[in-house]
């Protein structure tokens, strides 16, 4: 009994009541589904939401961009603020910052008062997702972890399936708004039950607040995703060449190289930099990086395929991402068992290889694509993502200790939503450049004076005539208009293809740090 204390003790859990574990997990649970369902289920409304704003991809995309990026730049100040003033008072200040900013988001009306309010959200949510995960961590001994971790995927896999398919119906039965206003009751709930069951835990060993860290991370972040973003922005004339893009670059990285100076040197880091010396936490955080770049990154992407190209309804193109979070949500509290009794390791590199296959599949997308095809690819990624991220989470933080637990959800969140931001912006305006150069070459195909063109020209005037009833110089033009509305969607699917295939070169990318990775068997994880 006192070794099983002091083993305990030893590494970083804080007994309780197995019953209070449970509702413990339950409560977080919940605060996790509502926080991931607005990353998922505003995908399908974009394109209500640029039509609605009358805006493009390029500032369209700041509405999600907007929200990644303020949770990324909260993850790491919100494990020091929980260490400061409690897990459970900060928990619940995430919850009602989200809650506020779900409800200021269903108020908007234009598209900078939507950004504004997703970044209000976002801070909501940047608070939530480390806070839960360390408390989980915290409350649940090192053999059971692995189980519990797998449960707490369970509510983001429940919001990949039904955030999708909720947002679909509320956008095309109703309005966009009500995909933010849905999280208002959800919002409540949690903060209820966060008041009756968590007891609260304050870190004694906090140091004082980095403020020159926290202000170089929040300069860094949104002036780099800035570049990125109007690299190749239809209002910027000069590409990535403009002045003002060069100035952007240069401050991000004269901030970056501040803050990871600053983080390096200070004896009260706002990010505990020195954790990633550990060499499988800093290996794991790593592939997590590679990795979100590829999957969140690309994420969006098929929404837009099927309502934009296929002609799918906001419903339908959500309902298709509803077997992804069955799968995954099945799947995670097996991995985490799995990965509790054997080397880790294998389920992560099973799931890297499969959903770099899938992103691989999402690349011969074409304007006649069965719905087969697209499921088959879904079911693949949900596979791999319910089999990757507990089994990640659980190896990265074996050897870190209780007080260092939410320093390392908070770099391990970060990084996350840093990737995963960074991925949004690269793939927007590599969608971008690449539907422009598949326009030019397409456009330069195209034989006006060969009688291929004027065959297929003739025909389709015939077909105006028949169908519309236009005079003869009206079904000319249009004729002309669907063979560059054609043109405009070759190019537009083949753009898309292009962001698939680099999203499964650098999914695969991130085998590398996954196999160099150590593991440690129970026997050792005992002793430790």
């Amino acid at each position: 009994m006192l070794r099983k204390k002091l083993r305990n003790r030893s590494s970083g859990y804080h007994p309780q009541n197995d019953r209070y574990r449970w509702f413990v997990l339950a409560n977080i649970m919940l605060g996790t589904f509502m926080a991931v369902l607005d990353s998922t289920i505003v995908n399908v409304g974009l394109p209500k939401i640029m039509a609605s704003f009358g805006v493009g991809i390029d500032k369209i995309e700041w509405v999600i961009t907007a929200y990644m990026l303020s949770m990324a730049v909260m993850l790491p100040t919100s494990g020091w603020m929980a260490d400061k003033f409690g897990y459970k008072r900060m928990y619940f200040m995430g919850l009602l910052m989200f809650t506020l900013g779900s409800m200021l988001c269903g108020m908007s009306n234009d598209e900078n008062s939507l950004i504004l309010s997703r970044i209000v959200q976002g801070l909501g949510a940047g608070t939530i997702q480390p806070l839960g995960m360390a408390i989980i961590t915290r409350e649940f001994p090192p053999q059971q972890r692995g189980m519990a971790l797998g449960f707490w995927a369970i509510a983001a896999a429940a919001s990949v399936s039904f955030g999708p398919l909720i947002g679909g119906y509320l956008v095309d039965n109703f309005s966009w708004q009500l995909i933010f206003d849905v999280n208002i009751p959800f919002g409540i709930a949690a903060m209820v039950f966060t008041i009756v069951i968590q007891k609260e835990y304050i870190n004694k060993l906090v140091g004082k607040f980095d403020l020159i860290g926290f202000v170089s991370v929040v300069i860094f972040l949104p002036v780099l995703l800035y570049a990125l973003s109007e690299g190749s922005a239809s209002t910027n004339t000069e590409g990535w060449s403009a002045p003002y893009i060069l100035v952007c670059f240069a401050i991000s990285a004269i901030a970056f190289a501040v803050f990871i100076t600053r983080e390096l040197t200070t004896d009260h880091p706002l990010i505990n930099l020195r954790l990633l010396g550990d060499y499988n936490f800093g290996m794991g955080n790593l592939v997590m990086m590679i990795f979100v770049i590829g999957m969140f990154g690309s994420t969006f992407l098929l929404p837009l395929y099927l309502q934009n190209t296929m002609g799918y309804t906001a419903v339908q193109a959500g309902a298709v991402f509803l077997p992804v979070g069955f799968i995954q949500g099945m799947m995670s509290p097996i991995a985490g068992k799995v990965s509790d009794k054997i080397n880790p390791k294998v389920p992560i590199i099973i799931g890297v290889i499969t959903l770099g296959i899938s992103f691989l599949l999402n690349s011969q997308l074409t304007y006649l694509s069965e719905h087969s095809f697209v499921m088959s690819s879904l079911y693949l990624r949900g596979f791999a993502m319910g089999i990757i991220f507990t089994p990640l989470s659980n190896l990265m933080l074996l050897t870190i200790s209780r007080d260092n637990m939410a320093q390392a959800s908070g770099i391990t969140n970060t990084i996350r939503q840093l990737g995963g931001s960074l991925g949004v912006a690269m793939f927007t305006t590599l969608l971008t450049t690449r539907i422009n150069y598949h326009m030019q070459t397409f456009g330069e195909a195209i034989q006006s004076g060969s009688q291929e063109f004027k065959n297929v020209a003739t025909n389709l005037t015939h077909f105006a005539q028949q169908s519309v009833g236009s005079n003869m110089a009206t079904a000319a033009q249009q004729g002309k208009y669907m063979i560059i509305q054609h043109v405009s969607k070759q190019a537009y699917i083949a753009g898309i293809d292009d962001d698939f295939w680099i999203a499964a070169i650098i999914t695969f990318m991130s085998l590398i740090p996954v196999i160099i990775m150590k593991t440690k068997n129970r026997k050792s994880i005992a002793k430790s």
